[in-house]
């Protein structure tokens, strides 16, 4: 503890920008986790209710529905193909496509390369000041060196050497962190690209059988009146062929 509170005195011009750059290091890493957490949707309770709303209150009140959720699929990809629904499943397709290219990626990767940055900038940064204070000891000790044996301790410059691999270390101790939480990270967007695959797929097969249920709805097609077909008693038909076979005999005598 000591060796490390006088390397943050007398290196402090490196051990400050490097503290600074590992406090904002793990405060995005934070802040990422959150935009990650609230960007989750629980999928199978919401869609039972968006199946709902859709026959109830038809793609308006879905769409409404879904611009009050907060994760990025209702917000954003489900709204997306439900305002392309009147133009078909191709027009779905396509406009959730922009939208997981224009918006949801975008989010997703947003802080990401920050923290990428900074977790190989602290690593040469700490290496930067080991060597010049690497530099420093070996000029002392070149000197020392000079004045003979009793011109100075070369000994003394060991805890000098020490000090300078302080660089390294906090270097070191940021970057490890930080690269596994990149990884992290872009694992997590892998599986939810995958997950956003298979609730587009849902959303479709939604509203196509919303679609069809208001085709086929059976109190709907009662409701619709069927035009009758006007049938003539069969005893009306008997007397007029019988009025018209007297006229036909007589056409036959003449």
């Amino acid at each position: 503890m000591k060796a490390l509170q006088h390397f943050y005195e007398n290196e402090w011009f490196f051990a400050g920008p490097m503290t600074v750059m590992t406090l904002v290091a793990f405060l995005l890493v934070a802040w990422r986790m959150l935009l990650n957490q609230s960007a989750k949707t629980r999928m199978d309770r919401f869609l039972p209710e968006l199946q709902s709303v859709l026959k109830r209150k038809g793609t308006k009140g879905a769409v409404a529905l879904c611009r009050n959720e907060k994760g990025l699929i209702p917000n954003v990809l489900f709204v997306a193909g439900l305002e392309a629904s009147e133009q078909g499943v191709a027009a779905m397709r396509r406009s959730m496509a922009n939208a997981v290219e224009l918006e949801i990626h975008p989010r997703l990767n947003f802080l990401l390369a920050p923290i990428l940055a900074i977790a190989k900038i602290s690593t040469m940064v700490g290496l930067l000041g080991t060597v010049i204070s690497m530099i420093g000891t070996f000029s002392k000790i070149g000197e020392a060196t000079a004045k003979g044996p009793g011109g100075g301790n070369v000994g003394a410059q060991a805890e000098s050497i020490g000090l300078a691999l302080f660089a390294t270390a906090l270097g070191l101790l940021t970057a490890i962190p930080l690269v596994f939480t990149h990884v992290l990270f872009k694992d997590s967007i892998a599986r939810f690209e995958t997950k956003m695959k298979g609730a587009a797929q849902k959303l479709i097969v939604l509203v196509q059988n919303a679609k069809s249920g208001k085709l086929e709805d059976p109190l709907e097609a009662a409701a619709e009146p069927t035009p009758a077909r006007s049938r003539r008693p069969a005893d009306e038909d008997d007397e007029e062929d019988d009025d018209r076979r007297p006229s036909r005999r007589e056409r036959a005598k003449r």
